[in-house]
């Protein structure tokens, strides 16, 4: 029987399977962090119950840490709480921690994937919704909450039913100045932020293959925003070339054995998926968002959308939106000032996203009234950044390079942009009040980030590069 990636993964990985119910998944690779993790700690303790397979769960703080002088304590009290509290439970329970200062703490969806603990074939859960980046090594990965975290820790096993299947194909070569942020927040754009709901998504076509891994994670990473379980993408030599040599990636005949699997990772050429969609790269140009949530996007120098061109049923929070933001509608984005500008979260924080910034703002200077954020994912991309010189191109435009954290991605730490204030950000979300209370985000590429570090406002990095 023919089956689609997705069913590959998923359908080997059934523990039990009951008409009328949710199927039980075994769970390769279980991802926890200080934020959903202690009450589900606090769940087992109150059972006596230990967690089921210890060498399964890999543990990191980052979405309460401060990026800067994290060798000393945490100054906002709930944060410090939260952090503690992770150590105590790990170290409770015998679970390895990659805490403030170990070389291998960071972003958790940024120290799988470099750490070669994401490998092909998985299932991987996380008390967070961006989990979905995983997907990019060809696994079925997805974010929980806090009691399906419990679940986890007591069995290796969650409950979960099936989701539909969706393909989105993108074919052609992108033109200059397009990333893969771009891709994805075209796509969210067309689809509508609900339009995968229900769905998991494969993500696949020329322009997709073309990518690297990192660009790859940034396109599975916001799956989510489109309303999706997860997405994934199939495993090529891109894939196994990348793995080679991490940390936790497998090696010599074990390596040859896991190869000899990861190449059956693909959707069979007559499988079906319950819907698909197909795009053209030429048709994508760098993107921006103007509302409260990610499908709310524009190409960089389209005007946005008159009262006119929005359905009835989505006119009022079209208004709400675009009140909040303080735009007009039918207005242009480019030339609009901008305040802070975030460089960094589970999206964009990479090697590859920081060397993309500083090969850009190398010889220039930062706008004087900008404020610039730039977070590295992990220790050990803030340690390749330094061994490039990263950091001094970037110290020399007038930009800091900060310490690993999810940092002003969600304003759950030190770094918020103030209430009224623009932000463009390579974050993955807009919300209201996302990056903190009032504050307002146009979510970019890192490329067109770099430029409104450098103008101080909106533009087009087609006139630059």
């Amino acid at each position: 029987m023919s089956k689609t990636l997705f069913d590959k993964i998923w359908d080997s990985h059934i523990v039990k399977k009951q008409n009328g119910y949710p199927d039980a998944i075994y769970i390769d690779t279980h991802f926890i962090h200080e934020v959903t993790s202690p009450q589900a700690f606090d769940g087992l303790r109150k059972r006596n119950i230990p967690v089921f397979r210890t060498k399964n769960t890999v543990a990191t703080a980052d979405h309460n840490v401060p990026t800067k002088n994290q060798h000393l304590p945490i100054k906002d009290a709930i944060s410090k709480f939260q952090v503690d509290k992770l150590t105590e439970n790990t170290k409770e329970y015998g679970i390895e921690l990659y805490g403030l200062c170990h070389e291998f703490q960071g972003i958790v969806h940024v120290i799988g994937p470099e750490l070669g603990i994401t490998q092909p074939g998985m299932t991987i859960v996380c008390g967070d919704s961006h989990t979905s980046t995983h997907g990019a090594f060809g696994t079925v990965a997805f974010g929980i909450g806090t009691s399906e975290v419990e679940m986890t820790l007591a069995t290796q096993c969650i409950l979960q039913y099936k989701p539909k299947t969706m393909k989105i194909e993108i074919n052609g070569i992108l033109g200059k100045g397009v990333l893969s942020k771009d891709i994805v927040l075209y796509v969210i754009a067309k689809i509508s932020a609900a339009g995968g709901t229900g769905y998991f998504i494969e993500f696949c076509g020329s322009a997709i293959t073309a990518l690297s891994m990192e660009a790859r994670m940034t396109i599975c990473n916001m799956s989510i925003e489109m309303g999706a379980r997860g997405g994934l993408i199939a495993p090529d030599q891109k894939t196994f070339d990348y793995m080679k040599g991490r940390k936790f990636a497998p090696e010599g005949e074990t390596r040859t054995k896991a190869m000899a699997y990861w190449k059956t990772l693909f959707t069979d050429s007559d499988a079906t998926f319950d819907k698909t969609y197909t795009f053209q790269a030429e048709d994508i140009q760098p993107m921006i968002t103007y509302g409260t949530n990610p499908g709310m996007g524009v190409g960089i120098t389209d005007k946005l959308p008159s009262e006119n061109e929005v359905s009835s049923s989505e006119l009022l929070s079209f208004k709400k939106s675009l009140d909040y933001m303080g735009l007009k509608a039918g207005q242009e984005m480019v030339g609009k000032n901008i305040d802070y500008v975030f460089i960094g979260s589970c999206t964009n924080s990479r090697i590859e996203d920081l060397r993309i910034v500083a090969d850009f703002v190398k010889g220039k200077q930062k706008a004087s009234d900008v404020e610039v954020w730039i977070v590295p994912g992990s220790k050990l991309v803030e340690k390749q950044a330094k061994a490039e010189g990263i950091d001094k191109i970037l110290a020399a435009a007038g930009m800091e390079l900060r310490e690993p954290g999810c940092s002003a991605c969600l304003g759950m730490n030190e770094d918020k942009v103030p209430a009224g204030k623009y932000s463009v950000s390579t974050s993955n979300r807009n919300f209201e009040g996302r990056q903190g209370p009032g504050a307002r985000t146009f979510l970019v590429s890192p490329l067109t980030a770099a430029l409104a570090a450098i103008t101080g406002k909106v533009d087009d990095v087609r006139k630059y590069v």
